[in-house]
């Protein structure tokens, strides 16, 4: 597994804590991705990057098994300005940011974007969709061609996260998202999942 870029912050923020604050987040069903235009094209074998958002550790975790299941580089999405480390205070400070619409300034870059055939973009469930920063990511890049696969970690369901990250990639190919649930942080029985990512991942051809 190669990492291409990775900047700890002082200490990751909790997705459980932020998921606990929307509580009218829809509960997963038995079919908790979401419906994209799936295709029976074979994925194994194209070059992979696996590019996450992380605060507790969930989604870092699962995208990191990806990532070596597959051989994929990695991303880290880190904002340049780091979130409270506090549950409070941060809440409130993604909540203004997401209803302002902002596009909150990143560090580093992906080296050589062009090179990927596929891209994961995984997240957090934060206040119904994704954090901000990650549509800065997202628009920083021109996903035209590739094939684009959402994931999410959320502490009741996927809101709309998983159609928000296609939403924003529109002239991508897209393959059926995932969400995954968990009441837990700092990906404490993540590895619970995995059998849940296999599966998952078996099914688009990987």
């Amino acid at each position: 597994m190669k990492k291409i870029f990775s900047l700890a912050a002082t200490m990751l923020l909790t997705v459980t804590a932020l998921n606990a604050c929307t509580t009218n987040e829809s509960r997963p069903t038995n079919n908790d991705t979401n419906t994209t235009n799936e295709k029976p094209m074979e994925l194994k074998g194209k070059k992979v990057l696996v590019a996450y958002f992380s605060w507790s550790g969930n989604t870092k975790y699962a995208a990191q098994y990806i990532a070596t299941k597959l051989n994929a580089d990695e991303f880290e999405i880190v904002r340049e300005k780091p979130y409270p480390t506090e549950y409070q205070p941060c809440t409130e400070e993604a909540k203004i940011e997401k209803e302002a619409g902002e596009r909150p300034a990143i560090n580093g870059k992906v080296e050589n974007m062009g090179q990927y055939d596929v891209v994961f973009i995984c997240a957090p469930v934060w206040w119904y969709t994704a954090p901000m920063p990650v549509f800065s990511f997202i628009e920083q890049y021109d996903f035209k061609g590739k094939t684009v696969i959402p994931l999410c970690t959320a502490y009741s369901g996927p809101s709309s996260t998983l159609k928000d990250i296609v939403k924003a990639t529109p002239d991508s190919d897209h393959r059926d998202g995932i969400c995954l649930v968990t009441k837990e942080m700092n990906a404490i029985g993540m590895e619970k999942l995995n059998s849940k990512i296999d599966r998952w991942l078996s099914g688009m051809g990987f």
